[in-house]
């Protein structure tokens, strides 16, 4: 294993660009399309049946708690019933088509085919040998698919575990820190990083008015402001929680090496803008309002 020291945010800005690319599917007309012919239509459903398919047939309560910032009534009614419309193979054989399909049209022929592609392919699948399966229930599930063939493929798979062995370590950094999954939220879009209210509300249950208790219980902490702005130590308990989610998620990183993962990021941001340019997401997504 490689042991020299990465620049401190090294791995956080490698898995933010290949979590985007990752991410593209999730808004990509071409998911709806092959969910649709496995019969599964409802948008809120396609979302939760393709992200929970690695983890089986699972119900309502362990997607909840896997996805931690969704409302647990949203998710109770799309799952199980989206497993008796398309089982977790076919919704995963479906998926791996929509994203083919996305990456072609975002990337172009090209660039799905070139040799930069197969290199960030390689360079993603080395840094993934070092994830960890303990308490990581997403990345565990996703880590016992097979590695595709295609590159552009194997390159996506490869984001995809990296995107959710840090994300899932990300949620205990946010039970540690004592934020509840809508808190989480509030407090991530009052960074400006986040997604808006109308994202919020539209893919994860919330109703203004659970909005905005959630944000009069951030204030009696002393997390935000009268203005809904995060306060000096909100801002503080904000960072605390990414450093703490670095330290969880380094092993992947400090075994591809500084040189590798300075590369796997040039390599993966320029396919992540590209996407970008092609429209891989709303305008309106990331914001405070």
């Amino acid at each position: 294993m490689t042991t020299a020291a990465l620049e401190p945010r090294a791995g956080r800005r490698c898995h933010n660009v290949l979590n985007s690319l990752h991410s593209t599917h999730y808004f990509s007309p071409d998911l709806g399309r092959e969910l649709g012919a496995v019969g599964v239509t409802d948008p809120r459903a396609v979302n939760f049946a393709v992200r929970a398919a690695a983890l089986g047939p699972v119900g309502a309560g362990a997607v909840a708690a896997a996805f931690y910032n969704y409302k647990y009534e949203l998710v109770a009614r799309h799952v199980p019933a989206v497993w008796e419309s398309a089982a977790p193979g076919q919704v995963l054989a479906a998926r791996a088509r929509a994203v083919d399909a996305t990456l072609r049209r975002l990337l172009g022929e090209e660039a799905v085919a070139s040799a930069e592609m197969a290199e960030a392919a390689r360079l993603a699948l080395r840094a993934a040998e070092a994830c960890s399966r303990e308490a990581r229930p997403l990345y565990a599930a996703h880590a016992d698919l097979p590695v595709p063939e295609e590159p552009h493929l194997a390159y996506w798979h490869a984001a995809t575990l990296l995107r959710e062995h840090r994300g899932d370590g990300h949620l205990a950094a946010l039970m540690s820190a004592g934020l509840d999954g809508l808190e989480a939220l509030v407090t991530h879009t009052a960074t400006g990083k986040g997604m808006t209210p109308k994202w919020v509300f539209g893919t994860r249950g919330w109703t203004q008015e659970e909005w905005d208790a959630a944000r009069d219980r951030l204030r009696e902490r002393g997390l935000l402001d009268g203005a809904g702005e995060l306060t000096e130590r909100g801002a503080a308990l904000r960072q605390e929680i990414e450093n703490e989610t670095d330290r969880l998620d380094r092993a992947p990183y400090e075994h591809l090496g500084p040189q590798g993962v300075a590369r796997l990021t040039e390599l993966g941001g320029a396919f992540a803008r590209a996407a970008l340019m092609a429209g891989a997401f709303p305008a309106d997504l990331i914001g405070k309002d």
